[in-house]
Formats: structure tokens, C-alpha cells, sequence
């Protein structure tokens, strides 16, 4: 829906459906609920997932038109597509897989590029929108750093492309399309630090003399379109897990001018080790799931951190008195406890708080995808759970709005 604090939907990679005849049934299930209860009178907005089959078969004319018509009819638009999983992401395990294909290859490109061509029919009129994307790859994709480098490079050099094509239809068409690239634990780029690396020292480089030769762009105006459609995807709970929630997070989007294409409103699981320390290890180990990876991030009472690439790792090494661990594991973000254990609540309100502030999106788009595989104790019916969210999101944005009037 869309409020004064930008656009306010939900990723429907929630619901499964690899194919699109599939992922349409559940949103048609699903979403007309949700808008009687949250917008009964106005349009809603949907933060769109798509696998690469189910893109694929969206492309399509009649399916295409159908859509358009359903959207129509029910009031509802697109304002966002989540490009990170290529497909599978409903299968029985996933882990890296996630990563695969990434932006070295020509199947990551296409498919990107396809989903910004519907993005651009779906969009309302004058309308802009992201699709999000990986951190360009997964670190342990290569074990040698001249290999990543060589990936790194590789995967600019695709991203560069996809900026082209993003300037072309806003001189051609009027939509300013965004690449929202999402940093993620142990992705090439892990960590906000890594991503505004790469962003200052890459990506800006390289970019400037291909925009400069092929739109006969200045270098002032080629960097003000490099900014204008590459973004961050702002997922909190990545940025959580490694303890990047802080000033120096806005202060270095501001200092680079770099906007931000969308906030995935998201919370991860976080404790600290208390005596007896196995009640903790054995309480965690339902979170230990074959499905996602769930990286953590454990940092000592001495502020020193340590990174495992996924939750049955850091388990097997055990832990110590008073340190902490923060989990890659989207828990639900209207609970701020979860038994002995703590969500990343306070740094969502935090990220929140500065977005009501100074609106440093449009999107505001919940990402909790693993209701799924939570502890049954914590599971409730998929409908209901998004409702809370939502609501809880609509409620804190709208708290002591006077104060910000």
C-alpha cells in the first residue's frame, strides 16, 4: 500500500511456486485477503518473486495480459521484483545454491534484464521500482583471492551491461528501473563495507568511460546515472547479523550520494551465551535446517568476531560465556524475544527510525521467508503471520508521527 512513508508490501517468495501457474494461484489465494484487511479502498503493491521458469512463462503475451488484467481488476500493482533466487528456492535444500547462477553468466544477465522488461510493463505510469539481486556471488565459489578478483571483475563488467539497458528505457519509455544489489554473509560482497568497495572503487570507474562513450554522457552526468540505477537492497537483517545497523551506514550512503532501491524489513536471531552454555546449543539446534544457509556472526566479550558459513558449523565449535552470535535466520519482525533468544528488533527500529526521518526509500518491502522452516512452537498459518507483520510494520512508522510532522 502506499502510505506517506513510501510503498509498503510484502516478497511473496513466501508463497511457493517455481512455475508461474503456480505462484499466481497462491498470490490470487493470498493477496486479496490481505488488501480487504490493510487497503480495502486503495491500490496495494506487491513486492513480486519470480523464479526464472516462472519469468519465463510471465513473458508471454497472454499470460502477461492476464496478469495485467488481475492487477486490474483487483486493484493491486507491482512496485518491485525480488531477482535474487534464479530457482529452487522452495526446494528441499537450498544453501549456496542461492548464489547460482550469478553475474558471471550469461543466465544470471538474461534473466535479470528479462525481469526488468516486465518490471517496466507492470510499473503504474511515471512509476519507478527495483529488482533485487545478489552480492554479485558467493565468497567460497573460489578458494583462491586472485580467483575472486578475476569474479568480481567479471561480474562488474555484467552489472555495467544491465545499466545500459536500465538508461535506455528511461530515455526511451520515462521508468527509472533500479538494480538493487543485496549484500549478504559470505557473498562476494559480504558486508555493507564490501558493497560500498566495490560501488566507489569498481564499479564507478569501470562504468564511467563505457556511459561516457556509449551516451556521449560528461562524467558528471554519467556518474548521476550510475546512482540513479544501481542501488542497495537494504536487507536488515543481513546488515544485523554483521553489526553494520549503525550511523556509519547512512553516513556513507549520504557522503557517496547512493541511494537506496529498497529496505527488506527483516529481523535475525541473535542471543548471548549464558551458564549453562548447552541449554543455549541444544535450544538452537531446531534452527539448524537443511533448507537455507544460516551464517552467523559471533563476536566475544572483547568485541572480536568470527564468521561461520552456516549455523551447523558454529554449533560443532561451540561457544563461551557472554559472547554473542547473530544468525541469518529470518525470524518473524513483530517479536522482539524467541524463548532464551533475542531478535535483531532493535536494529530494524533503529534502520526504520532513520527511514521516517529522512525517507531514504520508496520500498519498504518485509522479507521474512523461513515460516516454513521455523521451530513448529513458533509456526502459524502463512496468511495470518503476514498480516501481523504488516501491520506491525504500518503501526511502528505511524507511531509518534506528530513529533515528525
Amino acid at each position: 500500500m502506499k502510505t506517506q512513508f513510501g510503498h509498503i508490501t510484502y516478497c511473496t517468495n513466501i508463497h511457493p511456486g517455481e512455475s508461474w501457474a503456480h505462484h499466481f494461484v497462491e498470490l490470487k489465494t493470498h493477496l486479496p485477503i490481505l488488501k480487504k484487511e490493510l487497503s480495502p479502498k486503495e491500490p496495494m503493491g506487491i513486492g513480486l518473486r519470480l523464479s526464472n521458469e516462472a519469468s519465463l512463462a510471465l513473458a508471454k503475451e497472454n499470460n502477461l495480459i492476464e496478469f495485467q488484467n488481475w492487477l486490474e481488476e483487483e486493484s493491486f500493482y507491482v512496485i518491485a521484483i525480488n531477482g535474487f533466487p534464479y530457482g529452487g528456492f522452495h526446494e528441499e535444500a537450498v544453501k549456496e545454491d542461492v548464489y547460482r547462477p550469478d553475474w558471471v553468466t550469461k543466465e544470471r544477465f538474461e534473466y535479470t534484464n528479462r525481469l526488468f522488461s516486465l518490471l517496466k510493463v507492470l510499473l503504474p505510469e511515471k512509476g519507478e521500482g527495483g529488482v533485487s539481486t545478489p552480492p554479485l556471488s558467493y565468497s567460497f565459489f573460489d578458494t583462491e583471492e586472485k580467483e575472486r578478483f578475476l569474479r568480481k571483475a567479471n561480474c562488474t563488467e555484467q552489472i555495467i551491461q544491465t545499466l545500459i539497458n536500465l538508461i535506455r528505457i528511461q530515455r526511451e519509455e520515462g521508468k527509472t528501473l533500479h538494480l538493487d544489489i543485496e549484500p549478504e554473509p559470505d557473498g562476494l560482497l559480504g558486508t555493507f563495507s564490501d558493497w560500498m568497495r566495490w560501488y566507489e572503487w569498481d564499479l564507478i570507474p569501470k562504468a564511467l568511460p563505457v556511459l561516457i562513450q556509449e551516451f556521449g554522457f560528461d562524467p558528471k552526468t554519467a556518474e548521476e546515472n550510475i546512482k540513479q540505477h544501481i542501488r542497495l537492497c537494504l536487507d536488515v537483517c543481513h546488515l544485523a547479523v554483521t553489526y553494520e545497523t549503525n550511523s556509519f551506514l547512512f553516513s556513507e550512503l549520504k557522503r557517496l550520494g547512493i541511494k537506496v532501491g529498497r529496505i527488506q524489513v527483516s529481523s535475525a536471531l541473535k542471543l548471548k551465551f549464558q551458564e549453562p552454555i548447552q541449554e543455549y546449543i541444544h535450544a538452537l539446534k531446531p534452527f539448524d535446517e537443511k533448507k537455507y544457509l544460516h551464517q552467523v556472526v559471533s563476536c566475544t566479550k572483547e568485541g572480536e568476531t568470527k564468521s561461520y558459513r552456516d549455523l551447523g558449523d558454529a554449533l560443532a565449535a561451540g561457544a563461551s560465556f557472554g559472547e554473542e552470535w547473530r544468525i541469518h535466520f529470518h525470524v518473524p519482525i513483530f517479536l522482539e524475544t524467541y524463548g532464551k533468544f533475542f531478535s535483531t528488533q532493535e536494529e530494524l527500529k533503529m534502520v526504520l527510525s532513520e527511514h521516517k526521518k529522512n525517507r531514504i526509500t520508496q520500498i519498504l518491502e518485509i522479507e521474512t521467508y523461513t515460516w516454513n522452516v521455523l521451530p513448529e512452537s513458533l509456526q502459524m498459518p502463512i496468511g495470518k503471520s503476514i498480516l501481523r507483520e504488516l501491520l506491525w510494520l504500518k503501526t511502528f512508522l505511524e507511531s509518534n508521527l506528530n513529533e515528525l510532522i
